[in-house]
């Protein structure tokens, strides 16, 4: 038996798919924390990493695809994160028309409990039969997920509803529409277990198998000409965790929160400092802000830190409406601002709801979001 060598790991296939010298991916993360330089780096060695496109405008998106085209040459690869924005799908729309301008190949989708027409677009745009007869889809979608359920959806082609939708307005012509259902959604999906910021919580160890026999079971049924590949993510800091991923079958893996204390990661150096002296045992779980009324949590770092704390309290306090009652007779003791400031935030806003049961939602996202800044 010859040496095992980093080279050699996963997916062959997947190496030369992305242009990669590595199965190995550096994911995307919220507000260029993945950011351009990031990007830029890994590719100039011969490595991909998403940009961390949740959070920023369209016109920094642009901005970004600009430099990071201009700094890496023809055929070294990078990709771009494509986030599921349920409250504002014209903003995830636009991101894509984004994409498809640029000619942006490899996509991250992140945060998606459904598939939607603009990443149904993203996908099929472009899409059509070779010389050989094998049906092409030039766009790549890497979907990152943390459930079966979820998993099913990329695994399976686009829905027929939605297609349909895209053509009689004109975002797919008629071959494109007709070849969809050759395809899946996703050409690689990747397993997140449990992971710095979004998380279900899961264990690798349980879901690598049962998302492994899920892959088969859906390719047995669509028969695609295609293997879809399956990666591993969250919890990978160590050679030793990266070899436990391949070992339960992973084509490849991907990195996130080891990458925020690279030179080139787009957060502060007081962060950075705080993470090179966490240990596993420093995080804990608090509310999502972006996804409050669904019951999402975030992993984030507690280690003289106050943060996970406040969101979690401030959401047990305001369940309670006669507690609520209170709370709202001087705000700005509480809040800092007043409520109608804090609905008119990104975070705190949902479209037109003027309800007191919306008025405590949108404070209790506003409260567990203080970083957010969206645009």
């Amino acid at each position: 038996m010859g040496m095992i060598a980093a080279g050699t790991l996963g997916s062959a296939e997947f190496r030369a798919d992305y242009r990669v010298k590595y199965a190995y991916l550096a994911g995307a993360m919220y507000k260029g924390i993945a950011s351009k330089e990031l990007v830029t780096a890994m590719g100039k060695a011969g490595l991909m990493a998403f940009l961390g496109t949740g959070g920023l405008s369209p016109e920094e998106i642009e901005s970004s695809i600009r430099f990071i085209q201009s700094e890496l040459a023809p055929g070294q690869p990078y990709g771009m994160n494509l986030l599921s924005d349920l409250a504002r799908p014209e903003q995830e729309l636009r991101t894509v028309q984004i994409y498809l301008e640029y000619g942006i190949r490899h996509v991250e989708a992140a945060a998606y409990m459904r598939i939607t027409p603009a990443l149904v677009r993203y996908r099929l745009k472009g899409i059509a039969v070779d010389a050989d007869g094998i049906v092409r889809a030039p766009n790549h979608v890497l979907a990152k997920v943390s459930r079966p359920e979820v998993a099913a959806l990329f695994m399976q082609p686009a829905p027929d509803n939605i297609v349909r939708e895209l053509a009689a307005s004109g975002l797919l012509d008629a071959e494109e529409a007709r070849l969809a259902d050759r395809v899946p959604m996703a050409d690689d999906i990747c397993v997140e277990a449990d992971s710095g910021g979004h998380t279900d919580q899961g264990v690798a160890y349980v879901l690598m198998p049962a998302m492994l026999a899920l892959r088969d079971e859906m390719a047995a049924k669509h028969r695609y000409s295609s293997k879809i590949r399956m990666g591993a993510a969250g919890g990978i800091g160590t050679p030793h965790a990266a070899a436990a991923a391949f070992m339960l079958g992973a084509d490849f893996i991907l990195t996130g929160s080891i990458n925020q204390c690279t030179c080139e990661a787009g957060t502060s150096e007081s962060v950075k400092e705080l993470l090179q002296h966490i240990d596993v045992q420093d995080t804990a779980y608090a509310p999502a802000g972006d996804m409050f009324e669904l019951g999402a949590k975030i992993q984030v770092v507690r280690r003289g830190l106050f943060f996970p704390s406040r969101p979690t309290s401030c959401t047990s306090f305001t369940c309670a409406t006669a507690l609520w009652k209170k709370s709202i007779r001087k705000p700005a003791s509480r809040f800092r601002r007043s409520i109608s400031d804090v609905r008119s935030t990104r975070s705190g806003m949902r479209r037109g709801a003027t309800t007191p049961a919306s008025t405590r939602s949108s404070s209790r996202r506003w409260r567990a979001t203080p970083s957010e800044k969206w645009p």
